[in-house]
């Protein structure tokens, strides 16, 4: 099998990672993004060169696309980021697994807050991955399961097919397709569903994610802000909103509120709310 991560990062770029090495970044789709300014390496500039730092400092520092990858973390990089508020309902006890992909294993299986965290926290959309045994061994450590250890293919619908059938009975699962969503909504009706890595989705898939999520990332979509944002319980966020869809998706957020030493500003007002930090251009 050939050694090819294939990511969708900061800017829509997408990137390819094979042994270790950037081999090729494209150009961005988006100009400003507010949330790639807090990155490790922060990108302030979205052109190619940037996009590629950014990247190697991943794989350097945590050992992104590697046999090195590490797949614990404590550590929150942004307040209301899908893995941070997952990780918070796990010690919450809202969820008891959470389904979602890290790169080196596949749809992976998760019941251990710093597994969710140290792995979605710092991951952009993956789109393809390749099988690590040293990647899978540190995941099954730390109590998680691996859906495929031969392909590490990314499936949430199959992924959370076997978290149930490993005996969890209120998962959560990450989706960056519509389709798989109202699949999910339709065969485990109680998943908590959180919608992920959805700029550029069209207006049909906007309405889809919005019948189907539990929580709705926004990224640069201005089809979501649009549809999901006026349809929203609450919004957390402003320059890359996440949407709460459903009263268990208000829920974690409240959740991770409580559990947070940050000062909060709660308004209750017409959603959606923009300040004009968004991402440029949304699309």
């Amino acid at each position: 099998m050939r050694d090819e991560h294939i990511i969708e990062a900061a800017g829509m770029s997408r990137v390819v990672v094979s042994n270790g090495v950037v081999v090729s970044v494209g150009k961005p789709l988006i100009q400003n993004c507010p949330l790639a300014r807090k990155f490790g390496y922060p990108v302030i500039k979205m052109d190619t060169a940037e996009i590629k730092k950014n990247i190697e400092e991943r794989i350097s520092s945590y050992g992104m696309c590697t046999p090195k990858r590490e797949v614990l973390s404590d550590d929150d990089f942004v307040l209301f980021g899908a893995s941070e508020l997952l990780s918070n309902a796990l010690k919450s006890g809202i969820i008891d697994c959470a389904v979602i992909a890290c790169d080196g294993a596949g749809s992976v299986v998760c019941n251990n807050p710093l597994l969710v965290q140290g792995i979605g926290g710092r991951m952009s959309g993956l789109v393809k991955t390749v099988p690590y045994p040293q990647v899978i061994e540190k995941i099954e450590d730390a109590g998680g399961i691996v859906t495929d250890k031969k392909s590490a293919s990314i499936e949430p619908l199959s992924a959370i097919r076997a978290a149930i059938n490993s005996g969890y009975k209120y998962p959560a699962v990450t989706v960056a397709s519509a389709d798989i969503s109202g699949q999910i909504r339709r065969d485990y009706p109680d998943a908590v569903i959180v919608a992920v890595h959805t700029t550029g989705i069209s207006a049909e898939d906007a309405e889809t994610l919005s019948e189907n999520c539990d929580l709705i990332s926004a990224c640069a979509s201005g089809h979501l802000r649009n549809i999901a944002g006026e349809k929203a319980l609450l919004q957390a966020g402003n320059s890359v909103p996440v949407y709460a869809m459903t009263k268990n998706g208000k829920k974690i957020i409240f959740d991770k509120l409580m559990n947070s030493d940050k000062q909060i500003f709660v308004k209750g007002m017409k959603l959606p709310y923009m300040t004009g930090n968004d991402p440029e251009p949304l699309i």
